[in-house]
C-alpha cells in the first residue's frame, strides 16, 4: 500500500532551521506608525537566530521601537515548496562581542549601500510548512462551500 504525499505537511523546528539556512532572502514584518510593513532582507541563520544588516532608516527604527516582529522565508521548485515563519524579538547589536560573532556569519550586502547596523531576531516561535504541488482533488470546484 503506497502512501499518498500530503499536500501540506508541518515541518519540525530542525527542518525549519535547516531550510532557512539554505536561503538568503526573507521578509521582515513589523509595524510602522501603527501600520503593518514588510521589508525584503538578505539574512543568515546563526545559532538558530535570524541575522541581517541594515542602514539607518525605517527597518532599523521599527525593529528598535516595535521589537516584536515576524520573519518569513520560503522557496519552491516545480513539484513542491516550503514556508517558514519566525515570530520573535528583534534586537540591534551593540557590544563588541555581538559584532564579532555577527561578523563570522555568511552575511553579505546585496546592494552597494552602507549597512552598518546588525539586527538579530531571537525566535519565540517557529512554524514551517511544506507544500506538495498538484491539481485540486477531483470533484472540487472553485467557490464551493462545505460544512
Amino acid at each position: 500500500m503506497s502512501k499518498e504525499p500530503q499536500p501540506i505537511s508541518i515541518l519540525s523546528d530542525t527542518e525549519s532551521w535547516d531550510l532557512l539556512s539554505g536561503v538568503a532572502l526573507g521578509r521582515l514584518v513589523t509595524s510602522v506608525d501603527g501600520e503593518p510593513e514588510i521589508f525584503p532582507v538578505n539574512f543568515a541563520v546563526q545559532r538558530r537566530t535570524i541575522l541581517f544588516r541594515t542602514a539607518g532608516g525605517t527597518k532599523l527604527v521599527s525593529a528598535a521601537i516595535n521589537n516584536h516582529v515576524l520573519f518569513e522565508a520560503d522557496d519552491h521548485v516545480a513539484t513542491d515548496g516550503w514556508s517558514v515563519i519566525v515570530k520573535g524579538v528583534a534586537q540591534t547589536l551593540r557590544t563588541d562581542e555581538e559584532f564579532e560573532e555577527a561578523e563570522r556569519a555568511p552575511l553579505y550586502p546585496w546592494t552597494a549601500t552602507a549597512k552598518k547596523h546588525y539586527v538579530r531576531i531571537r525566535p519565540l516561535r517557529v512554524t514551517g510548512r511544506r507544500f506538495a504541488f498538484g491539481p485540486e482533488p477531483e470533484g472540487v470546484t472553485a467557490g464551493e462551500v462545505s460544512d
